[in-house]
């Protein structure tokens, strides 16, 4: 096991880095907080939002879960969503999913993993809506993927559903929801074509007029 002075050493070797780099890096971090972006993604390791899109530290929002859901009752994520949207002012909420995602693979099972299978209840219920999609794809592979694409689509609406989103539409506040997917094989995003910036564009049940 890595002793954990390595990380500290890791660290002072990489501020120390920075303020050579840029003297005043450090005082700006401290003093400017305008990220451009809200992004919802896995807890997984493998996927670092700022490096997977080439942004600096201060330039994303961040929250992550295991395989990236949005629930309504998580006070966790709704917190991070209103402080985003009514305090920092972000234009763009990405909801990103990703390729060989353990939480959809272990969705997929059916024996039981712990206290995990409550949280995974929510993946259940998409691939519950979706079954007969996904029973006709042959490759466990694809259909694991297939799944993780229709989970990112999910956590979209359910983000629409907010009353946080929502009423920042009500306001008149520009705010665009998107769903993406990462592959683990090329290190590639993929847009999956969702794109939501209007209540219109949501089923008119949900809909707060």
């Amino acid at each position: 096991m890595r002793s954990l002075h390595e990380y500290f050493d890791a660290n002072r070797v990489w501020a120390g880095d920075k303020v050579r780099e840029d003297p005043e890096y450090f005082h700006r971090l401290q003093h400017v907080h305008r990220p451009e972006m809200l992004w919802i993604g896995c807890s997984d390791a493998r996927l670092p939002p700022n490096e997977v899109i080439g942004r600096q530290p201060g330039e994303l929002f961040v929250h992550r879960n295991v395989a990236n859901l949005v629930v309504h009752s998580d006070l966790n994520c709704l917190s991070v969503l209103q402080y985003a949207v009514e305090v920092l002012g972000v234009p763009s909420i990405v909801v990103c999913g990703h390729y060989g995602c353990g939480g959809i693979q272990t969705a997929l099972e059916r024996k039981p993993h712990g206290l995990i299978d409550n949280w995974l209840r929510h993946v259940r219920d998409v691939h519950m809506a979706h079954e007969q999609e996904l029973a006709a794809i042959a490759d466990p592979v694809a259909r694991t993927d297939r799944l993780a694409e229709l989970n990112v689509k999910a956590q979209v609406a359910n983000l629409c559903h907010t009353t946080i989103v929502q009423d920042a539409w009500r306001r008149g506040q520009a705010l665009a929801i998107h769903g993406w997917v990462y592959a683990l094989g090329d290190g590639l995003l993929r847009d999956l074509d969702l794109h939501v910036e209007h209540p219109d564009q949501i089923p008119e049940p949900y809909r707060m007029d």
